[in-house]
């Protein structure tokens, strides 16, 4: 008898996983967004080629990304949105970008981004992709090889990518306005010790275990570790999280083998310019729809964004493998703690250490000392 319920238990959840896996969720999103994010992500990739310097266009392409930040609200909302956004992003890329020079830095200094960027996100309600992409710009910037005097350069590159994005975001506003009508200004809700420091806390700790544990494995370049963590924590709940790593496993999987059938072709600047374009236009269309099937043409635009530049003469072998390495590690370090994220009770016992480290005006909720 029990064996008949255990068998007819593991049937259910697997019909479960098999729903979730083969859902497709319905969007309201008009094909000129992710359109719009294709130009922001690959007309620097197109001027990068047009100037013989596609390693320039990749810096900005990156910075394009802010538009991914746009929210669905009138004009001067969504255009003080997208300049607080793109400054944010600066910021993170110019961090990595420093502590690429100063290496025991890396750790502290991508979990300290990872915790203050979620705090901002959660505080001010950002939706998704919250706090992914900035502690995505930082990572990757940690790892490309760079000088000092590279700094500025690489620092102003992405700034111009960034400001494109937003000139790109007011054009899209002006149009898009005219067939749709924006969403109100929510105002801002009291700040919540648990939602907005609590979680980032942990969000943060749990992404910076995931690169300490990149760095003593000795990864080559684990950029891709903290980004997959992130992306997995994030989930509402221990099924959203395990269902997230699920879906982002399973679609770095085949985002490989498309990755592998895409390099082994014979590419050059203006492909992978196109390419950027092209992969960006599919993943915005697609990613309200089905996660998974996005994370499958986000493997290999990624892979395009971080080492664009040294692509061209075959297949990495190396790249596609430290790829599937990377997502491994981080989707299991962000499921472990997303785990303990929804504990009550690990919750209940970390809380008063993070209450004591938080300045008081943090945490309206906590009873003034006594003097």
């Amino acid at each position: 008898m029990r064996h008949h319920w255990t068998w007819h238990r593991v049937k259910a959840l697997a019909h479960e996983e098999w729903r979730a896996l083969v859902t497709i969720n319905p969007s309201d999103r008009p094909w000129q967004m992710p359109a719009s994010v294709a130009l922001a992500a690959g007309l620097p990739m197109l001027i990068g080629a047009y100037f013989d310097h596609l390693d320039y266009g990749l810096i900005s392409s990156l910075g394009g990304m802010a538009f991914l930040y746009l929210p669905r609200t009138p004009l001067h909302h969504r255009m003080a949105a997208m300049m607080a956004a793109s400054f944010g992003f600066l910021a993170c890329y110019t961090v990595g970008l420093i502590v690429h020079l100063l290496p025991w830095l890396l750790v502290p200094a991508l979990t300290f981004v990872a915790i203050m960027v979620t705090m901002v996100c959660r505080f001010y309600r950002v939706g998704p992709p919250g706090s992914l992409f900035f502690v995505m710009a930082a990572s990757i910037a940690a790892y490309t090889p760079s000088e000092l005097m590279q700094v500025p350069l690489k620092a102003g590159l992405f700034a111009m990518g960034s400001l494109l994005a937003t000139l790109i975001a007011l054009v899209y506003t002006l149009y898009v306005s005219r067939i749709r009508d924006p969403l109100p200004v929510e105002p801002l809700a009291q700040a919540d010790f648990d939602v907005v420091v609590l979680d980032s806390v942990l969000i943060g700790a749990a992404v910076g275990v995931s690169l300490a544990l990149a760095q003593a494995l000795q990864l080559e370049r684990p950029y891709w570790v903290p980004v997959s963590c992130l992306a997995v924590i994030q989930g509402l709940s221990v099924r959203a999280i395990w269902n997230r790593q699920l879906h982002r496993i399973l679609g770095t999987v085949l985002g490989l083998v498309i990755a592998t059938g895409l390099l082994s072709l014979p590419l050059e600047k203006w492909s992978i310019a196109l390419l950027v374009l092209g992969l960006s236009f599919v993943i915005e269309t697609a990613v309200i729809r089905h996660y998974g099937f996005a994370v499958i043409f986000i493997t290999p635009l990624t892979i395009f964004l971080a080492d664009a530049a040294t692509l061209g003469h075959g297949v990495p072998v190396e790249i596609i493998e430290a790829r599937l390495i990377d997502t491994v590690l981080g989707c299991l370090v962000g499921f472990f703690g997303g785990i303990l994220l929804h504990n009550a009770n690990f919750r209940r016992w970390v809380r008063p250490a993070i209450r004591r480290l938080t300045p008081l005006r943090l945490v309206p909720d906590r009873p003034p000392q006594q003097p």
